[in-house]
């Protein structure tokens, strides 16, 4: 039994992998646990209720303490008396603000090492992360710890990380304090909040059915006991002989299932195991690019009003798309660390673990959007791609319909003539066509097809005049100036018509149908990013209108 004077302390403690090394740590029976973490209270889930930290609660040999990194007077207070301090403690990766991460990751780092050099902590390890040696631009295949930091990294989480990571190694040997920092690479597993619920949310909206870039890169994840398995290791290597202690402190280390795995298969093992079809069709990524900066730049302007991180981000592109591979030789050598949890059993844990979001527990309800918006009929599966014979057949058409129509450049009337003259051709043949040909049974064209009957062509007179009388009151309410909704359909409307009209016949045709193919697809892709910048649109303009409303009587009063 250890002494209960031995005291290690997990800042930011109540995170994915923080609580899988805050239950082994008291499940070895190495430490008494101090959990720090941003909460005033604790809360256990429903799993950890009757586990080892209820126990290790309820016995003492673990406590929580409410701790904010910025409060350097909290942070001395909660390191004193402690022998060990794992700083776990990160904000949201995938949110890139500076603001958000620069308190945290640095200016709460140099307040745990000088609390920990005031308090004589002995040990100090660090969880930091495979990018920050990853500018966001090139690939890594099994890189080592002689990467060195880029001149410019991917975003400010990666930047005030390494920041973070060098204060922690230039702080080894102060004071006696020796420091070593984890790098894990993408974590998974039971509890993961991040990567599996990412997965599976792309899944039921409809986006995992796209490969980012050509699907053959490599990835390195990381089972969650494996990391916390990881950073023991650490703190006993820090913790041996004086040889092996000063090997293995001031260091940086790779941390990794040491099975590396093409990214997209990991992907499709997860979905396939939980129910959902696996990627299939691939998105180059000078395609997705260009719309994922747009988003970002959007994201920037719209945040501070409630406005969502977009799901694909051009950091979250990269990373999908190229390689991200570690040698963990090093953590080998100098702290025993080798892989508990083989990748394959890793993966079927978290499989068993995510069963609440199994494809037919929470199946998508209803078609996406662009589907609905499509008709969900032969038009939704043809644009986007679910019937790929009769997408394949429909472009083949077009090409062929593109030959003969728009390639010679005729004017419309030639190209209008030529048209009814092959349909003409067409019927003249069909009509004159045996019932039975070569066995099949050609299906004559009724008459009645051709037949527009009264009732047809009164309800056609009466939507003609309908849209008319629309159009007449749409003028109306422009002219009183107070409807800006209305405003933005007009403009958008007029500019669509000033493209078609300045552009020729050739250059419409070669321009809106692979617009119509892209678009509904990258509607289904970016779905919610779309609809959340459009309802802001409607907002604003929403609010001019009131506004606009509300001066007009005002104006009308003081021209009287």
């Amino acid at each position: 039994m250890c002494a209960p004077e031995r005291w290690c302390v997990v800042i930011g403690g109540r995170g994915f992998a923080a609580r899988h090394l805050v239950e082994m740590l008291l499940r070895y029976d190495m430490y008494s646990v101090r959990i720090a973490d941003l909460a005033p209270s604790i809360n256990l889930d429903p799993y950890e209720e009757k586990g080892t930290l209820a126990d290790g609660l309820h016995k003492g040999r673990a406590q929580y303490a409410s701790t904010d990194l910025c409060d350097k007077a909290r942070v001395f207070q909660v390191c004193h008396g402690a022998e060990v301090v794992f700083h776990m403690a990160a904000p949201d990766s995938s949110i890139d603000n500076y603001q958000l991460h620069q308190p945290v990751n640095v200016q709460g780092t140099v307040n745990i090492i000088e609390a920990c050099v005031e308090h004589k902590v002995k040990r100090l390890i660090y969880t930091s992360s495979p990018s920050v040696v990853f500018d966001g631009v090139h690939g890594i295949y099994n890189g080592d710890e002689s990467l060195p930091y880029p001149a410019k990294h991917n975003d400010s989480y990666s930047a005030t990380k390494s920041d973070g990571e060098a204060l922690v190694l230039k702080s080894n040997g102060v004071n006696g304090l020796l420091t070593c920092c984890i790098r894990p690479s993408s974590i998974f597993g039971p509890g993961d909040k991040v990567l599996v619920p990412a997965i599976i949310h792309s899944a039921r909206t409809g986006k995992a059915k796209f490969i980012i870039g050509n699907g053959k890169n490599m990835h390195d994840f990381t089972y969650v006991e494996n990391v916390a398995h990881a950073h023991v290791c650490a703190e006993r290597a820090l913790a041996a002989g004086e040889d092996v202690a000063e090997k293995a402190s001031g260091e940086a280390y790779f941390i990794t299932n040491m099975e590396p795995i093409k990214f997209w298969e990991f992907a499709s093992l997860l979905l396939t195991g939980l129910g959902y079809d696996r990627p299939r069709y691939r998105v180059p990524v000078r395609v997705l690019m260009p719309m994922a900066h747009m988003m970002a730049g959007i994201y920037t302007a719209f945040s501070q009003y409630g406005m969502k991180v977009p799901y694909f981000t051009p950091s979250r592109v990269t990373l999908l798309s190229c390689n991200r591979t570690f040698n963990c030789t090093k953590a080998n050598d100098r702290l025993g660390y080798s892989p508990i949890v083989p990748l394959k059993e890793g993966i079927n844990r978290t499989i068993e673990s995510f069963s609440h979001l199994r494809a037919e527990v929470n199946r998508r309800e209803g078609p996406s959007k662009a589907s609905i918006y499509l008709g969900g009929g032969k038009v939704a599966d043809i644009l986007l791609w679910r019937n790929r014979k009769q997408t394949l057949a429909t472009l083949l058409v077009l090409f062929i319909f593109y030959l003969n129509f728009i390639a010679p450049r005729y004017t419309i009337i030639t190209a209008l003539c030529k048209l009814l003259s092959w349909a003409a051709i067409f019927l003249f043949i069909h009509g004159r066509s045996p019932k039975k040909l070569l066995k099949y049974t050609v299906e004559k064209i009724p008459e009645s097809r051709f037949h527009l009957s009264e009732d047809w062509s009164h309800k056609a007179a009466l939507a003609m005049a309908s849209y008319w009388n629309t159009t007449v009151n749409d003028l109306k309410s422009l002219c009183c100036g107070n409807d800006w909704n209305l405003f933005l359909k007009m403009v958008i409307f007029l500019i669509v018509v000033r493209f078609l009209a300045s552009t020729s016949p050739q250059g419409v045709f070669l321009k809106a149908i692979p617009l119509v193919f892209l678009a509904f697809n990258l509607y289904e892709l970016y779905e919610e990013e779309i609809d959340s910048l459009f309802l802001y649109g409607l907002s604003f303009m929403s609010k001019k209108s009131d506004e606009m409303r509300k001066l007009s009587p005002i104006k009308v009063g003081k021209s009287e």
